[in-house]
């Protein structure tokens, strides 16, 4: 089951674009620059959320897709700084659809699960808001398994249900593999994790003295502090420098090949910081590079935590 398409019926592409440093890092002619690339490579999803750039990244989003909206899948996010209470996410949906310029959001997440509103509350919006037309298809994002099993079911009291999951994933952070990708896989959802670089460790730059995320941002930091994950990066590079190519094409298909993913999603500040994600699209990714890739992270332990049950 694949409720995201774009407004003409096309399904996501296999990767998607996340327009978080619109407004930011990445200036107009950078965004326009990304997006362009983006579509010259069959790229047809982009995402964004309200609180991105104080708006401004849902602003340019909007401009970039205005003269083909129907070809492309927007996907945005609720006011997390608000939570998930009924005026925020009509007051912030109101917003987002303002600010990207389009009547109907093809995919709108609840972008944290939101401890002190109840979910009824939430998704009794959300489920106006679908019938209403202001949003196509219901997405949550940075819910643990259990959060979106006790939100599906409530999704089905107002007839309606969650049909995309936002996750982070990437070769050091594989968590999701454990109980929300199958989940995801059994209840048909679409999953769009995003990170699949790591936040700049897995493009080998900090192992080069290059600067980012993991330099200026303490969570960043925090994030990807342990030395095993900076050795990772490190054998990545290496991997990739042997077989002529990038580490971050490398990891980035290392995501896309995740049983149950649909489409990881990729950023960039530029044009030339974002190709080596494009050209995941066109590796060839064989069962030896799997493998090769692959034995440089470590498997996570299953649900159950019984290592010699797992298959």
């Amino acid at each position: 089951m694949n409720n995201v398409t774009s407004p003409d019926g096309t399904p996501p592409s296999a990767l998607s674009f996340g327009a978080m440093q619109f407004g930011g890092t990445a200036d107009e002619d950078d965004a326009r620059g990304m997006y362009l690339a983006c579509r010259e490579y069959g790229v047809n999803m982009f995402d964004t959320a309200h609180a991105y750039t104080d708006g401004r990244s849902e602003e340019m989003l909007g401009r970039l897709i205005a003269k083909e909206r129907d070809e492309v899948v927007v996907a945005t996010k609720a006011n997390v700084k608000r939570g998930n209470s009924a005026a925020s996410i009509r007051e912030s949906c109101e917003e987002s659809r303002k600010r990207l310029g389009i009547d109907t959001i093809d995919l709108y997440y609840l972008h944290r699960f939101d401890p002190e509103t109840d979910l009824e509350e939430s998704f009794e919006t959300l489920s106006t808001l679908k019938n209403q037309g202001w949003i196509r298809a219901i997405g949550v994002s940075n819910f643990a398994a259990w959060q979106v099993m006790k939100a599906q079911a409530v999704a089905a009291r107002f007839d309606t249900r969650i049909d995309a999951i936002q996750p982070m994933l990437n070769l050091v952070k594989r968590q999701v593999e454990v109980e929300l990708l199958p989940m995801a896989q059994d209840q048909g959802m679409a999953v769009f994790p995003y990170s699949p670089l790591g936040g700049g460790l897995l493009t080998g730059k900090y192992r080069a003295g290059g600067e980012g995320r993991l330099s200026d941002s303490e969570m960043y930091a925090n994030r990807y502090r342990e030395e095993w994950m900076h050795n990772t990066a490190a054998d990545l590079a290496t991997l990739a420098n042997g077989m002529r190519t990038s580490p971050a094409t490398l990891a980035v298909a290392w995501a896309m090949h995740r049983p149950g993913v649909t489409a990881p999603i990729i950023s960039a500040r530029n044009v030339e910081q974002l190709m080596p994600s494009l050209d995941a699209l066109s590796l060839d990714w064989d069962a030896d590079t799997e493998a090769r890739v692959g034995a440089l992270t470590r498997d996570p332990a299953p649900a159950t935590d019984r290592s010699e049950e797992a298959s």
